[in-house]
């Protein structure tokens, strides 16, 4: 049994950061990082938190579907910037939403989207008539260091939802991890414990190896949208449209361009954004069902990865 998505949402900060905002706190300019990252302006949270994002996200996506919160029997959402270790956000949202089911957070980085669906799609076999709300929500304006070019301009904050209900439009779903904590780690809260040796304490900081994330993400969304294709018994000449997670337009067009498909099927929001964490595909989703991009019966491909070092990918039928 799988899902269909009932509707969907999402959320932005209110301040645009330009890139040339950038370039008066960093050595950098607007034309090295379109030139190198495809991105020109991020949002970021000043006078929101990233559950406020996830509430309005949230609740765009509950009208989107013509569900109410108290029909939901349970909240998921994937984050690995949440304004607390506990509660989880989920939690929170369960509250503001004033819905009565259960609500855990995942934390599988910029994947965690797919990872939610995946584990959406689980439930859905257990209980086929029920609803789900999932949200990819990710402030990381608050992991970055603002004094490292390498990782400051890539970031931007935001969320997205979707209520997923009783169908049979998700074809195919694969999650996977390759662990490896070097390419790309966000270390957590250090505390202040007298037993421990301070002089270990790490930066607080995501650290990320740049060529390295750049490799394993080609190869990956590559091959993972293959996989997916092969167990949905669909030719990739069938797709409609291609959502990938939006942390390098030349990441994106490279994996594309591997994959033999036309790169005009490949939809992008990076420009405006940036990398969302959790939220890319989500946002990227969202935006399409609104424009009327995304018509009834169109073939998706939705793919990600991030630290972990996680991937995922998806195709589903549009039916809404």
């Amino acid at each position: 049994m799988s899902f269909s998505i009932l509707g969907t949402g999402s959320a932005l900060p209110a301040a645009i950061i330009t890139n040339d905002d950038l370039s008066r706190i960093v050595d950098t300019s607007d034309e090295w990082i379109r030139s190198r990252t495809g991105i020109g302006q991020r949002r970021v949270c000043t006078t929101e938190t990233i559950t406020d994002l996830a509430y309005q996200a949230a609740l765009t996506a509950l009208e989107n579907s013509g569900c109410r919160a108290e029909e939901l029997n349970l909240i998921i959402c994937a984050t690995m910037t949440a304004d607390d270790a506990t509660p989880s956000m989920a939690c929170l949202l369960q509250q503001r939403l004033g819905a009565v089911c259960a609500a855990f957070d995942i934390n599988a980085a910029c994947t965690g989207f797919l990872y939610a669906m995946d584990i959406a799609a689980a439930y859905f076999s257990r209980q086929p008539n029920q609803k789900i709300l999932i949200v990819g929500a990710d402030a990381m304006s608050k992991a970055v260091d603002w004094q490292d070019r390498s990782t400051c301009v890539l970031f931007g904050d935001g969320a997205g939802a979707a209520v997923l209900g009783t169908g049979n439009d998700l074809l195919a779903i694969e999650i996977g991890a390759s662990g490896n904590r070097s390419p790309l780690y966000a270390p957590a809260m250090a505390g202040n414990c007298p037993f421990r040796d301070n002089d270990a304490v790490q930066s607080p900081y995501l650290v990320m190896d740049g060529q390295e994330v750049f490799r394993f993400a080609v190869t990956a969304m590559a091959q993972t949208i293959d996989r997916v294709l092969q167990k949905a018994g669909i030719a990739k000449e069938s797709l409609t449209w291609i959502l990938p997670h939006q942390a390098n337009i030349r990441i994106i067009d490279a994996a594309i361009h591997r994959m033999k498909l036309p790169r005009e099927i490949c939809l992008t929001n990076i420009e405006q954004y940036g990398n969302t964490s959790a939220a890319c595909v989500a946002i990227l989703l969202d935006e399409s069902n609104r424009s009327g991009k995304l018509k009834k019966g169109d073939l998706l491909a939705l793919t990600a990865f991030g630290g972990g070092l996680t991937t995922g990918a998806c195709i589903l039928r549009w039916n809404k």
